[in-house]
C-alpha cells in the first residue's frame, strides 16, 4: 500500500490541476462570452430602434404619397386621417371627463 500511495497523490495533484486548468479556461470563455452577448443585445437594440424609425417614416411617406392622388392610396390615407381623428376625440373626451 505505501507503493503506490506516492503515485496516487502524484495522479490526483495532476488530475486536480487539469481541473483546475479547465475551470480557468472556462471562466475566460463566460467571460469572453457575456461580453460578446452584452455586444449583440446592445446591437440588437439599436437595430430595432432603426427599425420602427424607419417604419414610421414608410407610413409617412405612405401616406403623403396617398394624399397626393393616386387612387388606391388616398382611400387608405383617407381611412387612416379618419382614425386618427377618432383617436383625437377619444383623447379630448377623456380630457373633458
Amino acid at each position: 500500500m505505501s507503493d503506490k500511495g506516492p503515485e496516487e497523490l502524484i495522479l490526483l495533484n495532476n488530475k486536480l490541476e487539469e481541473l483546475l486548468k479547465r475551470y480557468s479556461d472556462l471562466r475566460t470563455k463566460n467571460r469572453d462570452l457575456t461580453k460578446e452577448n452584452d455586444t449583440l443585445q446592445r446591437y440588437l437594440q439599436e437595430r430595432n430602434e432603426k427599425f420602427k424609425e424607419l417604419e414610421t417614416k414608410y407610413e409617412r411617406i405612405k401616406i403623403s404619397g396617398a394624399l397626393m392622388g393616386d387612387g388606391e392610396g388616398a382611400i387608405e390615407a383617407k381611412k387612416k386621417i379618419n382614425e386618427l381623428v377618432r383617436e383625437i376625440d377619444r383623447c379630448v373626451a377623456l380630457l373633458n371627463r
